[in-house]
């Protein structure tokens, strides 16, 4: 009996040794009252804390100020005289003088490097004539991007009645911001000098992290410390947002290595692929080759594996125009869906009279216009095998 204790002792040692336990990892903390991480490309929210909560901002408010700024002008160089009412707002600041001349992209600068409070008033009254005025800009611009929990009442986040936003709402201007080359450049310098002004980002995380382009830091005693930033790696960028967050810089580390360590931005469909023949009714091109029209990426663990819908018709009719939209492709996760892109016609098939009342009464049939793939792993053919997922 002995003899047999030790050898089964033995074997679970092997076992263990070979099939270790699997331990499930420990849950992500942040100090944060609120945290979003998303995906900047889809929009996919990655981890989540009190997202929708509605706080105080501080001055991540500036992103906003920044983007309305950016789309309210035709010109970021045109000059820019400063009103009175600009000089000396309290808080941080540019340090702007009465009536100094400036290009608006120098204030741009200032308001987003040095988060300059004279800065954001001295672009509101250019751009709108006064401060109350450009925050309805603000207003609408939210309004515009489809931001729930967000109201504006000026454009530096000083603490007054009526202004807040949220972590899920600051990520979506971030996306943004992100998606305008001359602001993305701005939130991602670290130092630069215009005119006899040197300017240093108050954003530690450009120097401190890995791959860090932007975005804006925050502080007030109601707000307490805010913080937004994105980085990228391999072509994937993820935002982090916390709201009054004591710890915001070593969140931040951890909120964006855990969504690079478990989260990657796959290729799910390529622009241009040829993906069914379709056949065409009274023309005498009998069939057109459908394409995607662009391409479909999306962040997945390596456990998720999405779904695909291909919506075409069993046939087209004359005429057909190239680059004429004829069906989708569509993916899903989990029911939900999480990216499409249409489905377009390669070539042109012109409609044809003679051609149509000779038109033999069968042809060949795709599947239905509502297919469904159970799981992309069970496609063949015009599919390929990449990873863990199926590209076309």
């Amino acid at each position: 009996m002995a003899r047999l204790r030790s050898i089964l002792s033995a074997l679970l040692c092997v076992f263990l040794l070979f099939c270790p336990l699997s331990v499930p990892a420990r849950a992500l903390e942040t100090s944060a009252a609120s945290a979003v991480v998303m995906d900047a490309g889809s929009g996919r929210v990655v981890y989540a804390k009190n997202p929708h909560a509605e706080r105080s901002i501080a001055s991540i408010t500036k992103l906003m100020t920044a983007l309305v700024a950016s789309e309210q002008s035709d010109d970021l160089d045109e000059p820019v005289t400063v009103d009175s009412r600009a000089v000396g707002t309290e808080g941080s600041s540019m340090y702007l003088d009465y009536n100094e001349e400036l290009p608006l992209r120098h204030l741009l600068y200032g308001l987003l490097l040095r988060s300059g409070n004279d800065a954001a008033v001295a672009i509101a009254i250019h751009i709108a004539g006064d401060v109350e005025v450009f925050a309805e800009l603000m207003n609408q611009k939210a309004a515009d991007l489809g931001l729930q929990h967000s109201h504006f009442a000026n454009p530096n986040g000083l603490e007054v009645e009526g202004h807040y936003s949220s972590a899920y709402d600051m990520a979506l201007i971030a996306r943004a911001v992100l998606a305008d080359p001359v602001l993305a450049e701005i939130v991602a310098t670290k130092s630069i000098t215009l005119g006899e002004r040197y300017m240093e980002n108050h954003n530690k995380l450009l120097s401190r992290y890995e791959g860090c382009i932007g975005l804006k830091t925050g502080y007030t005693k109601a707000a307490g410390r805010t913080l937004v930033s994105a980085a990228q790696r391999m072509g994937t960028t993820f935002i982090a947002v916390t709201l009054c967050d004591p710890n915001d810089w070593d969140d931040h580390t951890a909120l964006l290595d855990y969504a690079f360590a478990n989260y990657h931005s796959h290729l799910l469909a390529r622009g241009g692929k040829a993906l069914a023949t379709v056949a065409v009714e009274g023309s005498l091109a009998r069939a057109v080759p459908v394409v995607t029209a662009s391409e479909v990426r999306y962040p997945l663990t390596d456990d998720e594996v999405p779904t695909v819908r291909i919506r075409l018709p069993a046939r087209l009719k004359a005429p057909v125009l190239q680059g004429e939209v004829v069906g989708a492709l569509v993916y899903s996760l989990d029911g939900k869906e999480i990216g499409r892109t249409d489905l377009i016609a390669a070539v042109s098939a012109p409609d044809d009279s003679a051609a149509r009342l000779n038109t033999p009464r069968w042809s060949f049939r795709l599947p239905g216009a509502n297919v469904f793939s159970p799981a992309l792993p069970r496609w063949r053919g015009l599919l390929s095998r990449s990873g863990a997922f199926l590209t076309i």
